[in-house]
Order: structure tokens, then C-alpha cells, then sequence
């Protein structure tokens, strides 16, 4: 019974990430205003918008227009439910839990906001931040999250490391080069996880972003000036780090 009600709730909650996704980059309120077609502007019924049943009932199409639905939609809500189910199988009912709620859904949106608009908003990672840090000051909390201490300077170094790459780039290249967002986005994970997280996560998502640029770059479907958005490495980066977080903490200080 609890693994349904884990269900259905990272399905509605996959389901506004989407409303987020979509309304946030052209200023448009989340909560006001019912769902509708981005195609035909039809509002969407209640049997038209549960989360991922609706979608293959209707074949990824709009009931009115019959224009197809991205399949971001469906991904998602899947990507959501999939995370809800494996946080409350690591941490139960808990504080921790609803911490790991928090910050999985935000990143899911940051993830897909900046993938398509090359953006971080900055309602997002400032809401982080806060949380992050007022977060630090319970000591009964999963020892994965740090002390206030370490929090703060966590979020210092977080954002002064990107601000400076950004800094030296323009300075060299006279051009900008990544965007503020992402030296917000990495704050907000030094507030969450301290200031250690920082260089394995800078470390991890520059991997993980080159393995994908690369091959463009041989293929000449990007070049070195392309614009490529930061944010969703550094999200993967950090849920690498939180992988092997009890693994990195005891190379360094065992």
C-alpha cells in the first residue's frame, strides 16, 4: 500500500515538475490557470492529465488537436516516480526523506529547463540555497548533510569557484562564458552537501560533460563556441558524488 501512495505521488508530483518546465522560462505562474495544450491552447481535462496513464491512453497525442506530446511529459513523470520509489526505499517516512524529495524534484526541473532554454531560474536555486543552509542547523540530520559551518562556506566556495572560471574566460576570450545560474546551482549544492562536495562534483560533471560534447565536436554538429548548457552535468555530477559519498569521505579522511 505505501509503494502505490509513493507512486501516485511521484506521478502528480512528475506532473507539475512539467507544469514548472514549462511555465517558468516565459514567466507564467505555476499555480494559477489549469493545464493546456501548448499546440492548440485547449484546456486539458482531469482524465486527460493523469500522469503517465493519460499519455499512452491518448498515444502521446493531444485529444483536441491530435498534435503529438513531447515525450518529455512521460519522461518526467517516470524519472520522478522511478525517484521518489528509490528515495523511500533507502530512507523511509523521514525528515531526510522529504529533504531528498525536495531537492530530486528541483533538480529534475533544472535539469530539463536548461537543457531546452539554457536557463537556471533563479527561484529554484535561491530556494535551495535557503533550505540548503537552514537544513545544516539540525544535528540529528543523515550525517550526509553538513554542519552550518560547512554549509556556509560550502556555498561561498560553490559559487566564487564558478564566478572566477567565468571571470578568467571573459577576461581570456573577451566573450562570456558559462552563465551565473550555474555558479548558483553549484552553490546551492555546497549548501546542501558542504564544501567538500564542490571539487568532485566540478570534477565529475566537466567528465561526464566532455564525454558528450566530444563526440559533436568530431562530428562538426557543435563547435567550441556552441552554447551548451552546464546545469544538467552538474546535476549528474552531483548524484554520482552522493553515490560514492561514504566511499570519497573515507579515502580523504581514513
Amino acid at each position: 500500500m505505501d509503494l502505490i501512495f509513493v507512486i501516485i505521488l511521484g506521478g502528480l508530483w512528475g506532473s507539475f515538475a512539467n507544469v514548472c518546465i514549462y511555465r517558468l522560462p516565459i514567466d507564467k505562474g505555476v499555480v494559477a490557470g489549469r493545464s493546456f495544450c501548448p499546440n492548440c491552447k485547449k484546456l486539458i481535462t482531469w482524465k486527460d492529465n493523469i500522469p503517465v496513464i493519460s499519455f499512452l491512453f491518448l498515444n502521446g497525442k493531444c485529444r483536441s488537436c491530435k498534435k503529438k506530446i513531447s515525450p518529455q511529459y512521460l519522461i518526467v513523470e517516470l524519472i520522478t516516480i522511478i525517484y521518489f520509489l528509490g528515495i523511500y526505499y533507502l530512507f523511509g517516512i523521514s525528515l531526510t526523506t522529504l529533504l531528498f524529495l525536495i531537492l530530486g524534484l528541483s533538480f529534475i526541473i533544472i535539469f530539463f529547463i536548461d537543457l531546452k532554454h539554457y536557463i537556471i531560474p533563479n527561484i529554484l536555486t535561491f530556494s535551495l540555497m535557503v533550505i540548503g543552509f537552514i537544513k545544516s542547523f539540525d544535528p540529528n540530520l543523515n550525517p550526509i548533510f553538513p554542519n552550518y559551518i560547512n554549509s556556509l562556506i560550502g556555498g561561498i566556495f560553490g559559487y566564487l569557484i564558478i564566478w572566477s572560471i567565468i571571470y578568467f574566460y571573459k577576461q581570456v576570450r573577451n566573450k562570456e562564458g558559462m552563465g551565473l545560474g550555474d555558479a548558483k546551482l553549484l552553490s546551492a549544492i555546497g549548501f546542501w552537501f558542504g564544501w567538500i562536495s564542490i571539487p568532485f562534483v566540478i570534477f565529475l560533471s566537466s567528465i561526464i560533460a566532455l564525454l558528450f560534447v566530444i563526440p559533436s565536436l568530431i562530428k562538426k554538429s557543435k563547435k567550441l563556441s556552441s552554447q551548451i548548457p552546464f546545469g544538467p552535468y552538474i546535476i549528474i555530477g552531483t548524484l554520482i558524488y552522493l553515490i560514492f559519498e561514504s566511499n570519497i569521505q573515507s579515502i580523504i579522511f581514513y
